[in-house]
């Protein structure tokens, strides 16, 4: 996202000219562009120095009510040409934002800061983004299992072909194969809410996390202390600060929120590949609009390329965890510096990549196409072979002979296998049993043993249950948010 302001126009004349992140500049959405934008990060530095002052303020330290309404009046002043001077100079990011503050804030500048170290800023602001990031997220994530929990719920009885080891096996249904989906997400969101509720504030902690500075300002008043870490905590929206603390939060949070991603990410993939592979069987689509080009060399082409675009990115975002990995178990006693470029790449890209999956996904979920009468095809293709048991039964039943009756199948079956491999024909195993004398005594009874929902269980039952005692209950704090139609910018 192009910054606005002083830099604004800059950016914009060499925006061509210059490395973007495409995920900033094809796909990830506005909103979690401007979360994680520079603006939004320094006007939070800003929010957060006017916190502390005001806390300061109110605990008896000498600043004036000018002061806080001149920082008030400036949190949205930022000049970025200025910043930028001021950390070519001095090489630290905090401080030149100190300094840019001061510049517009001359009364308050002796108290920007005060008692702080870079991390207060630094640290409970990437936290507060965490936070607002995964109020982007969430509701996306519910959208998208809600799409999907429609088309579940009304292709709960279409008989489909299930697959293992991608071979042909027992029957399913197009719904409960798709609860398999549902499920996953549905666990993606239950523990990206948990971790987002469970995040705490850094607080006001100090250099090593100690107080030792606010102690000093506070002429060893501890009580004062606690009440300053309280009250900054309150003013952020956050129910908890960290009650130990380095110079950093632990970087282990970073660890749990980016594997919760990553596992965000392995469910999106999974149900990608699935939609890719049932698109090449004809037996499902994602949405293709009027216009769109599947290959600039083959114009019948229809490839799934949102689904594609979605298992590209899912790799990346699970590829991701291996940076707050390293950083947390790299970090020296109560903290080294190179967290911070690793920190400044990985969070944001890990949101970002996450946000743009669910937006493509959604926008997936909502035009899905499913060829029935493909599936039933296939069905026809492979039933003979798995219908053998039941046709056995009903001969026994008959009063036929098992060991017979399973020699005679198996010899048909052979034959009807060779015609499909080797002739390429279609499975004749049933007109065979037709031709059969040995079978008459069920040939009135193969249509009924060889209707497919006869073959899928309680399927049927379970996307019911599951939807009705799992699904909406988890969507019903949502709900109000339901009914926004992704917008895919490319």
């Amino acid at each position: 996202m192009a910054e606005r302001g002083d830099r604004g126009g800059e950016q914009a004349a060499c925006g061509h000219d210059s490395y973007r992140s495409p995920l900033a500049s094809r796909y990830a959405s506005p909103e979690m562009c401007f979360v994680f934008s520079e603006r939004y990060k320094f006007r939070t530095w800003r929010q957060l120095w006017l916190w502390l002052a005001e806390a300061e303020q109110t605990l008896g330290l000498p600043i004036t009510d000018e002061q806080i309404q001149e920082m008030k009046s400036n949190l949205d002043n930022i000049d970025f040409k200025m910043a930028a001077e001021e950390e070519k100079q001095l090489r630290h990011d905090v401080m030149a934002h100190v300094h840019t503050f001061g510049h517009c804030c001359p009364k308050a500048a002796a108290i920007i800061h005060l008692g702080a170290t870079s991390c207060y800023v630094g640290d409970n602001t990437d936290l507060i983004i965490l936070r607002n990031a995964f109020d982007l997220l969430l509701p996306k994530l519910a959208r998208v299992i809600s799409r999907l929990a429609d088309f579940a719920k009304e292709r709960a009885d279409l008989p489909t072909l299930g697959f293992t080891h991608f071979q042909p096996a027992q029957l399913t249904t197009v719904g409960k194969r798709c609860c398999l989906w549902i499920q996953d997400l549905c666990m993606d969101l239950q523990n990206l809410k948990r971790v987002r509720d469970d995040l705490r504030f850094r607080g006001v902690k100090g250099t090593t996390g100690t107080q030792a500075s606010f102690l000093q300002l506070f002429e060893g008043n501890d009580q004062k202390v606690e009440q300053l870490d309280k009250m900054v905590t309150e003013k952020a929206g956050f129910k908890r600060a960290f009650i130990i603390t380095g110079q950093t939060y632990t970087r282990k949070v970073d660890i749990e929120v980016l594997s919760l991603l990553a596992s965000l990410g392995a469910s999106v993939h999974k149900i990608c590949t699935d939609i890719r592979l049932l698109a090449n069987l004809k037996e499902m689509e994602e949405p293709f609009e009027k216009q769109q080009i599947g290959s600039s060399a083959m114009p019948y082409k229809r490839n799934p390329m949102r689904s594609e675009r979605c298992c590209s990115l899912a790799r990346h975002l699970m590829t991701l965890i291996m940076d707050p990995l390293q950083t947390a178990s790299v970090q020296w006693f109560e903290r080294t510096l190179d967290d911070s470029a690793n920190r400044r790449i990985c969070l944001a890209e890990a949101f970002l990549t996450a946000d743009t999956i669910l937006n493509t996904l959604q926008n997936i979920s909502e035009g899905l196409v499913v060829y029935p009468k493909v599936i039933e095809r296939r069905i026809r293709q492979e039933l003979p072979f798995m219908a053998t048991e039941n046709i056995i039964m009903a001969m026994v039943k008959a009063g036929g002979n098992r060991q017979d009756c399973h020699e005679k199948i198996r010899v048909l079956s052979q034959q009807a296998a060779a015609v499909v491999k080797q002739e390429g024909g279609d499975n004749d195993l049933i007109e065979r049993i037709q031709a059969d004398a040995y079978f008459s005594p069920i040939h009135s009874q193969l249509d009924h043993l060889l209707d497919p929902t006869s073959f899928t269980g309680r399927a049927s039952q379970q996307v019911q249950r599951f939807l009705e005692e799992e699904v909406y209950p988890l969507l019903k704090p949502y709900e109000s948010v339901m009914k926004v139609k992704a917008e895919l910018r490319l």
